[in-house]
């Protein structure tokens, strides 16, 4: 694969006005993207093997929440300190520590003997995620300064991850009726030991410029991390207690609370962990906005659908997971879809599209559900129209979310968006699921067949998750900026862009 790369580090956007690009971008592409499609598959690899994780292993019910809880919890809190570190102290060296973390808890949790091994393994592996994750994104606008090329990279690396949600389900149901529930980590393995080889022959060892002598902002890094935490631990909580209940709202106003002094903190302190600057691109912060909106709905759907496949019309595990095949291809689709589009019609029209689609698709979804519906009929139209829209908006909200992103701060705005997407997904589980189990509960108490309350519960959460995505698609057309989506000149760009200023927004980054 060629020598390995200079430990010489990158600084901040690196390269002259006429910088060279580098010949193994696209190798090293390939090698983050590999990496993120793992780090996504275990967002939902676990949901259809935990039922034989609980009997094998004997976890109490409250217990087996956490093998997914412990996950989202540490990747969702330390996302943002982990895009921190690595602008400071290297991406690759960010990314190579995660993903040998990542391995070596994907092996912890296989070869699990007992419901706290496992919870500690996935603790472990959501660590990995926040260090490795924002470090290979904010990689791509360091190897792609040509705007066309960042536009086609940024769209491969949002596509692989909507990938890797998806195919999680069909491998865990594959895995967890073929062979054991135990491979769904082992299989993690072999990537975590290749990635971090290549990463050395092909990735640049870049970080942002410290002329300054621009440290880690430790109040603020702490205080930001300590927020993000009990936001999301609050918002889990509230998918079991009562929103009224102690035990979400004080984690919940609390985070709340220490972002809030994150805030004014980070306003008057000489080196900031987040410069204020950051927040001052209204298509970044819109997207990042969004962003939520759309992984709740994302989330919720991707639960409801395999708890009804296996409760309602009782699939086996393997079974569920092939269901997800079509969901599978259709996001292949889109996701050449949106890279197509988005040069020519921007950011914000790819972004209101997919959203109203992807409604769409969910109200299709929800209208197909039924106590014998069939695969083609009732099922697939919802999983085909839902997963290409989705796919078509995925790419679309990490190019905004990217938005005149400098290499000095790409790390930062990777754990960012990033952050935001497991803040979406722990409120979508912690609002629109527990509002159809309720409606559940409620029509089975009056008497209603146990499996006609799940199909009616169900849909109604999906018909409300619908609806925010109509809310995200209002947002994207009122907030988004417009900018000219028309390539601009490599060099221009590169010269723009140095030393840390703001550059300018690549060709795929155009909100209008």
């Amino acid at each position: 694969m060629g020598t390995s790369k200079p430990d010489k580090e990158e600084i901040g956007d690196g390269g002259g006005p006429a910088a060279a690009p580098d010949p193994q971008r696209w190798t090293a592409l390939g090698v983050l993207a590999a990496m993120q499609f793992m780090l996504m598959m275990d967002v939902t690899v676990v949901n259809i093997a935990l039922p034989h994780i609980q009997e094998s292993l004997h976890f109490s019910v409250e217990g087996l929440a956490w093998v997914v809880n412990g996950y989202v919890l540490t990747a969702g809190g330390l996302l943002l300190l982990g895009g921190r570190l690595a602008d400071l102290y290297g991406r690759r060296r960010a990314f190579v520590a995660g993903v040998l973390v990542f391995g070596a808890a994907s092996a912890l949790c296989g070869a699990a003997t007992g419901p706290s091994m496992l919870v500690t393994g996935r603790f472990v592996q959501g660590l990995g995620e926040a260090l490795a994750g924002p470090a290979a994104l904010g990689l791509i606008p360091v190897l792609f300064r040509d705007a066309g090329e960042r536009t086609k990279a940024l769209g491969i690396w949002g596509g692989t991850a909507a990938l890797g949600s998806a195919v999680g389900s069909v491998v865990g149901g594959s895995l967890t009726d073929l062979v054991s529930w135990r491979w769904i980590f082992f299989i993690n393995i072999p990537v975590a030991l290749l990635a971090p080889v290549m990463a050395r022959r092909v990735v640049p060892a870049s970080r942002m410029s410290r002329d300054g002598g621009e440290r880690l902002d430790v109040l603020g890094a702490v205080a930001a991390t300590g927020g993000l935490v009990a936001v999301v631990y609050g918002l889990l909580k509230a998918a079991d207690e009562p929103w009224g209940s102690g035990r979400v709202l004080v984690p919940l106003l609390g985070g709340l609370a220490l972002l809030a002094f994150t805030a004014v903190w980070e306003s008057r302190v000489p080196g900031p962990m987040i410069p204020p600057r950051f927040f001052t691109d209204r298509t970044r912060v819109t997207s990042n906005g969004v962003s939520v909106l759309s992984l709740a709905a994302f989330y919720t759907y991707a639960f409801l659908l395999t708890l009804y496949l296996q409760n309602v019309l009782h699939y086996s595990p393997l079974r569920t997971g092939l269901s997800y095949i079509p969901f599978t291809l259709a996001i292949g689709v889109g996701m050449g879809a949106s890279t197509a589009l988005m040069p020519r019609i921007g950011v914000k029209a790819t972004l209101a599209a997919a959203f109203l689609g992807s409604a769409g698709g969910l109200v299709l979804a929800a209208d197909g559900l039924a106590t014998h519906a069939s695969f083609a009929g009732g099922i697939m139209p919802g999983l085909l129209v839902y997963g290409f829209f989705n796919a078509v908006g995925y790419p679309a909200l990490t190019n905004g979310a990217l938005h005149r992103v400098s290499g000095q701060d790409s790390g930062l705005a990777s754990g960012v968006q990033t952050a935001m997407q497991q803040v979406g997904a722990s409120l979508g589980l912690a609002t629109l699921v527990p509002l159809a189990l309720r409606h559940v509960r409620h029509h089975i108490a009056r008497g209603m067949l146990p499996a006609l309350a799940e199909t009616r519960g169900y849909a109604l959460a999906l018909r409300v998750a619908a609806g925010l995505l109509v809310v995200a698609a209002i947002l994207a057309l009122l907030l988004l900026e417009k900018v000219d989506a028309r390539p601009r000149d490599a060099a221009a760009e590169a010269t723009a862009g140095t030393d840390g200023g703001p550059a300018p927004a690549p060709a795929g980054h155009a909100a209008g």
